[in-house]
């Protein structure tokens, strides 16, 4: 069987997992406060060319965003968001529960615009009642979005803009980061995003590593206490290092990028296989996801060889569904499927 349901099914890349067990007996102090934490630190401040930012490792993707968007907002405040944004899908209400509504707007391709944020806070604050209403305080977006699609470098500065214009920190959601800078065709650097962003997170749970998030900012003065958030929250792992480690060995010799490119040109050969047998796309997606269109006995068909998820409900003769791609695909796992079609 190959899978292709997510990137986060097989544990560690080889590499990561190597040098977890090379350290795996040594006694260290708890919670971060480690040397292992401190170089993963100091070698992602200087990928991301930021020499006065701050650094902070979380478990997972949802702990991330919940902690972020607790400590960027006021208990009124909301955050905007596309109507396909994972803190709105796929979350189970984690924003929310903290006392923070998400206000949706439109995705284009999964995308948020510029002009439709700008519109949204000009109205709100055009509306005479807008001091009972909650207030559009921070702009969340991911890279890549939900449907594989990714923001060019242009849209990004017009939405920092934006956002340094209404006076509203912009967070970026990076949980599949490495796939968006190898994006084909993309133009964004991590040091883009870096200085694009307040504050944004570098996801390693679906790029390689076992579990684990690196929340960064160039701003630290806009998350105070954040190590007391975190704990309360429930998110500080008490072996800290364990993630220092990962990180480490995730920004050691280009790994995150590499382990981004490998699985992005796979996906470019599954998109192109696809095409050229005459199936169609759900949405041209230039990263890790790929979308098709196909007929439900064929996905029937692919389901003895391949795991694959439905992208929403199951239609009547065919369904959207969606082959994901990480470090362990292999060439040969997309020729078997492809064959299979």
């Amino acid at each position: 069987m190959i899978y292709f349901d997510n990137d986060y099914m097989v544990g560690a890349h080889p590499n990561v997992m190597k040098r977890l067990n090379e350290t795996n007996g040594l006694h260290t102090v708890g919670y971060g406060r480690d040397e292992f934490t401190k170089t993963a630190e100091q070698l992602i401040l200087s990928k991301c060319d930021l020499y006065n930012g701050a650094v902070y490792f979380l478990e997972g993707g949802t702990q991330a965003n919940a902690v972020v968007i607790d400590r960027l907002l006021d208990h009124n405040d909301g955050v905007l968001a596309t109507d396909t944004a994972h803190i709105n899908v796929h979350e189970a209400g984690a924003i929310e529960a903290n006392g923070h509504k998400i206000i949706t707007l439109p995705n284009h391709d999964g995308k948020l615009s510029a002009s439709d944020i700008r519109e949204y806070i000009r109205n709100f604050y055009n509306d005479d009642t807008h001091r009972y209403m909650v207030r559009p305080a921070m702009v969340y977006l991911s890279f890549p979005t939900e449907l594989g699609t990714i923001y060019t470098r242009d849209e990004l500065i017009e939405i920092s803009s934006l956002c340094k214009e209404a006076e509203i920190p912009l967070y970026i959601d990076g949980a599949r980061l490495a796939y968006g800078l190898a994006a084909e065709g993309g133009n964004v650097l991590l040091s883009d995003i870096a200085a694009l962003s307040d504050v944004f997170c570098i996801g390693g749970t679906k790029c390689g590593a076992l579990f684990g998030e690196a929340i960064v900012t160039r701003r630290p003065e806009l998350l105070p206490r954040f190590d007391s958030l975190i704990k309360l929250h429930g998110a500080t792992l008490a072996k800290g290092r364990l993630l220092g480690v990962q990180f480490t060995q995730l920004f050691t010799d280009n790994l995150y990028l590499s382990i981004g490119k490998h699985a992005v040109s796979l996906a470019m050969r599954l998109k192109s296989g696809f095409i050229n047998r005459g199936y169609q796309l759900y949405i041209d997606s230039p990263t890790n996801q790929q979308f098709v269109i196909l007929p439900n006995d064929k996905i029937e068909q692919l389901r003895a060889i391949a795991s694959f998820e439905f992208w929403g409900p199951k239609g009547e003769k065919e369904t959207p569904v969606r082959f994901v791609t990480d470090w362990s695909i292999t060439n040969e796992d997309v020729d078997t499927l492809l064959s299979a079609i």
